[in-house]
């Protein structure tokens, strides 16, 4: 979200009309409830002013539209682009409203930049990411979080793998990869163990592990899990016996 800033809306109205009127538009504030109204032949072109990113700003924004498809909302600048950018998360917002965007830098002289403009939003899925919420859904064996909650790390397929390891070693003391690969925690026990993540494991001889008093501790957080693995892990004993 854009910074506070202590420019007023008013502030910014001076340097953009200048630059509309540069470019050849007809420009008034305050026009039936639009901050900016500007105009060359048939082009209409509403701006919305405001000193800070707000709900408010893009339900003003959005009601414009239906006045004109040539709606800006205004903000103080400076602008600067980039991933860690303080617009980042503004800019794909207000291209998916279909809204455009100025900043107005204010100084001596003033500067006002056009970043995008409004057009029709094309919707662009990310196939990697996609794909990556398919696997780690199709990897999780439960619903072991609760939407909205921030109390408890979040159980994500990884966790879940390495407490299946957990709960083996916590009742079978020390095992090999290969140990724990046949009790069913499958085919990255090895990774999962090496980079020990979590500082659950300990190597105590050359490709033998154990849980450190850490991963005791850390086992009770996630009781429906231990639950679940206690009884595969019996019922694949059994099966052995």
């Amino acid at each position: 979200m854009a910074e506070t800033t202590t420019a007023r809306e008013s502030d910014l109205y001076a340097p953009l009309r200048d630059y509309l009127v540069a470019q050849g538009y007809a420009v008034q504030g305050e026009v039936k409830r639009c901050d900016v109204v500007a105009r060359k032949d048939d082009d209409l072109i509403v701006i919305e002013l405001k000193q800070r990113f707000s709900t408010r700003l893009l339900i003003q924004a959005v009601d414009r539209q239906k006045i004109t498809d040539s709606v800006y909302v205004a903000l103080p600048g400076p602008y600067e682009g980039g991933r860690r950018s303080r617009w980042r998360g503004i800019e794909p917002l207000l291209r998916r409203l279909e809204l455009g965007l100025i900043v107005v830098t204010l100084g001596d002289p003033p500067h006002v930049q056009v970043v995008f403009h409004p057009l029709p939003y094309r919707q662009r899925k990310q196939s990697r990411r996609k794909r990556a919420v398919l696997q780690e859904v199709a990897a999780r064996t439960g619903d072991y979080n609760q939407g909205g909650s921030v109390r408890r790390a979040v159980v994500t397929a990884y966790r879940e793998n390495a407490t299946h390891i957990a709960c083996c070693l916590r009742k079978l003391g020390t095992l090999t990869p290969k140990e724990l690969r046949a009790l069913g925690t499958g085919s990255k026990t090895t990774r999962i163990l090496a980079s020990n993540f979590y500082g659950w494991f300990r190597r105590v001889d050359r490709g033998v592990y154990e849980l450190t008093p850490q991963g005791h501790r850390e086992l009770d957080a996630y009781p429906e899990l231990v639950a679940r693995y206690g009884r595969l892990l019996d019922e694949k004993l059994a099966g052995t016996e």
